[in-house]
């Protein structure tokens, strides 16, 4: 139990002083979200906040203030209900998934700290650097939405006519809960993509053994570890991220009822804060799929630099067919070098070929023998790795099929209710 217990606080002893000190100035992050739940006393705080600031404080904002009948038309709130449950589902979701991810492993091993001392200098140092970048990356997306939201919700009192001490109090209540609803939700987004950051590293490292391996067990040894890291994230993060799709998804159908049907009021004074609320939830979202797909598609190239590698060898070998081992580049490594330069100048698309840019010099094509390379592609072709949700595949044909089923709805939901054809 002593050992359960090393294992799963938040902040284990570190032998490199960089690595604990990006852990520690996480666990104060967490602290200062009252998201720290090391001991029963800080759990039991953390749990009261968060009743507090997702369910009371909502509720009762709803009942005093969005109920109003003697408001004008600048202050009603007729979409106050779909905006309440829509922060409310995802941030008990993102609190309830980031109390386990603590209680179960602990912040070491759910950021994967642990296994950085395996890894090279450079995968370890941009790790640890982007997680001390965690916090801006979370600010640039909070803040933003905070102040529009605070800056409306001043608004909303202080034109509303007398303000009294309790208003404005109210109006801190709700700003609070608004940005706290929102931090744990980008919070948990954020570190799958911080998590997905890693295993891209890894990855890049991991591609260049095919311009010094020489031994296929290597190879296959080190695409097994990346491949466990892979389904270790798949399988923490396949309820947050699914459930997300379906929350996310349900909230825009029902916004885009509500504000379609005949009879409802849409302007920047009723739907504002709907319009702000759907931004914050498509944000999160966004950020998830892009890192999955990010992380699924560049663990997928790693199939065509393998052919690539095996096809590179097996013509090298050919020329070379006296046995000796080249000293100098085969005409592959140059006419491959000569594409590379020629593409230089061209724009890329994205990262698509940041992998391909490994140079192949198959100066151990007569120490690997055909066979070898043969069964390492087929490998590759057969496992193909990636970030999984209940064995779908979240890579960019996944996307555009969600994408497709979502506008379907959307077009089907516009029909029903203005007529759309």
């Amino acid at each position: 139990m002593e050992d359960e217990r090393s294992n799963t606080s938040l902040l284990p002893s570190f032998t490199t002083t960089k690595e604990g000190i990006a852990l520690k100035s996480f666990k104060s992050f967490l602290t200062w979200i009252c998201l720290d739940q090391s001991n029963p006393w800080k759990t039991t705080l953390s749990y009261s906040i968060f009743f507090l600031l997702t369910i009371a404080i909502p509720i009762l904002n709803h009942i005093i203030y969005a109920s109003c009948k003697t408001c004008d038309s600048h202050h009603l709130r007729p979409y106050d209900s779909i905006i309440q449950l829509s922060l409310f589902s995802v941030s008990t979701l993102s609190f309830l998934c980031l109390s386990s991810f603590t209680h179960n492993y602990g912040i070491k091993r759910f950021l994967f700290l642990d296994k950085l001392g395996h890894s090279s200098d450079k995968v370890r140092q941009g790790y640890v650097d982007q997680l001390q970048r965690s916090a801006k990356i979370l600010a640039s997306f909070v803040l933003p939405i905070f102040v529009i939201d605070g800056g409306y919700k001043i608004w909303w009192f202080v034109s509303a006519g007398n303000v009294y001490v309790y208003d404005m109090i109210a109006c801190v209540l709700q700003m609070c809960s608004w940005l706290y609803r929102t931090a744990i939700f980008f919070v948990v987004c954020v570190l799958f993509r911080l998590i997905c950051y890693l295993q891209i590293l890894k990855l890049e490292e991991f591609a260049r053994v095919f311009e010094k391996e020489s031994d296929v067990g290597n190879i296959l040894t080190e695409h097994l570890k990346i491949r466990r890291n892979l389904r270790i994230i798949s399988h923490r993060f396949r309820v947050f991220v699914l459930m997300t799709v379906v929350l996310v998804t349900m909230s825009q159908l029902a916004s885009l009822l509500v504000t379609t049907k005949a009879g409802s009021t849409v302007d920047v004074y009723t739907a504002g804060e709907l319009a702000l609320c759907s931004i914050t939830l498509v944000t999160g979202l966004f950020i998830c799929l892009r890192s999955a797909t990010k992380i699924t598609h560049r663990a997928q190239s790693i199939t065509s630099l393998a052919t690539k590698w095996h096809v590179c060898a097996t013509i090298n070998s050919f020329d070379d067919f006296d046995g000796n081992t080249p000293t100098t580049p085969s005409r592959v490594s140059h006419t491959d070098a000569n594409w590379d330069s020629d593409n230089d100048g061209e724009e890329e698309n994205g990262d698509d070929d940041d992998l391909d840019n490994t140079k192949m010099i198959p100066i151990f094509s007569i120490s690997i023998s055909y066979q070898k390379r043969q069964a390492l592609v087929n490998y590759f072709e057969q496992n193909k790795a990636g970030i999984t949700v209940f064995g779908f595949v979240l890579d960019r044909t996944s996307i555009h099929m969600m994408f497709v089923i979502q506008m379907s709805l959307t077009l089907w939901l516009l029909n029903k209710t203005i007529g759309f054809s």
